[in-house]
């Protein structure tokens, strides 16, 4: 053990005996090291192995877990979803997981370390970026197979190295408004077909999503007050509407679909709390809050998209949707209401 690994561990429990609640992402903060570090430098409480960079490798073997929890964030919110991973689609750059509770939209390219973590009976799978940070975690629940969790780390498991962090990228600053071709933008945004079109269209026209939004006029997008989450949500809840819930960061993608049923405010994070869903947002993190139409294969689709104040995505919501069939009207309406809550 190095002197500056002493030193980290004798630090880090200093902070968890102050705080015990602390969350393993502000622990790394205080420290001044990335989260994978803090993963890394393991504890006499704690069992950390590395596992090999074969992400769909490991991610295909997961569905021999049983049920788990999947567990997504990015700097403002954090998602967290119970379920059985189902098979892995596509390739070595980009994955899919599509099933009733575990949907995931994957991407690779962006994964650098991999832990597997034993903390007495809590086991999980860890998963980051080049910087450190988190970028996806697989938690076992009470009904999830330890066996086969030790059969998966024995499989996967490499000798540790040293961690090659590097800084984390800088994000691109968006072009001026008026370098930016409004109105061919707004033409190739009303012939897609396919709201998966979107992300070409932006690239064509080199203009940032939350810019694109403000850009494309107001029967495309429109800016709605920032307690729109919280009011959409509540008439969700009250209607037992189902709705779409993504949060994502540049490595994955988690989506949940259904009802909610439990909502709470705890300082400044809106919760839903469900028993296999719960959601995590920090609402004071809200700068900007848009309802969005795109044309669609089979008509217009609908979401509603909430961004930092760094113009960052921190999450979007849809109505409950399947390839091929029509936006959800129960989902319309309660978009529709807070057009009528804002006029009140």
């Amino acid at each position: 053990m190095t002197a500056l690994h002493s030193e980290l561990e004798a630090r880090r429990q200093t902070l968890i005996e102050k705080e015990p609640k602390l969350r393993a992402r502000d622990i790394a903060a205080r420290l001044g090291i990335s989260e994978a570090e803090l993963v890394a430098l393991g504890s006499n409480e704690a069992t950390t192995l590395r596992l090999k960079p074969d992400w769909p490798g490991i991610i295909a073997d997961v569905p021999t877990l049983g049920r788990v929890m999947a567990l997504t964030r990015n700097e403002d919110c954090v998602h967290e979803r119970k379920g059985v991973y189902g098979e892995l689609e596509g390739g070595s750059h980009v994955g899919l997981i599509v099933g009733e509770d575990i949907d995931l939209r994957i991407f690779f390219s962006q994964w650098r370390f991999g832990f597997a973590v034993s903390e007495g009976a809590r086991h999980s799978l860890q998963f980051f970026d080049r910087s450190g940070s988190a970028i996806h975690k697989i938690y076992l629940t009470e009904t999830s197979d330890v066996t086969a969790f030790d059969e998966l780390v024995a499989r996967w498991t490499v000798e540790a190295t040293p961690l090659d962090i590097k800084p984390k990228r800088e994000p691109r600053a968006p072009l001026p408004d008026s370098e930016i071709d409004v109105s061919g933008f707004q033409v190739a945004w009303d012939a897609m077909t396919d709201t998966h079109d979107f992300h070409g269209v932006l690239a064509k026209f080199k203009v940032d999503r939350a810019q694109a939004f403000r850009l494309a006029g107001e029967t495309r997008a429109r800016a709605v007050p920032t307690a729109s989450l919280r009011n959409l949500m509540a008439r969700a809840v009250e209607r037992k509407t189902p709705i779409m819930v993504f949060v994502g960061n540049p490595g994955m993608i988690q989506i949940h679909t259904g009802e909610i049923v439990n909502l709470k405010t705890m300082g400044p994070w809106f919760n839903v709390l469900d028993e296999s869903f719960n959601l995590h947002l920090r609402e004071d993190m809200i700068a900007s809050a848009f309802v969005v139409w795109k044309p669609g294969d089979t008509g217009m689709v609908t979401s509603l998209e909430l961004f930092n104040p760094d113009g960052e995505l921190i999450a979007n919501l849809f109505g409950k949707r399947k390839p091929g069939q029509p936006e959800d009207e129960a989902w319309r309406a309660l978009v529709a209401d807070l057009f009528t809550k804002e006029a009140a």
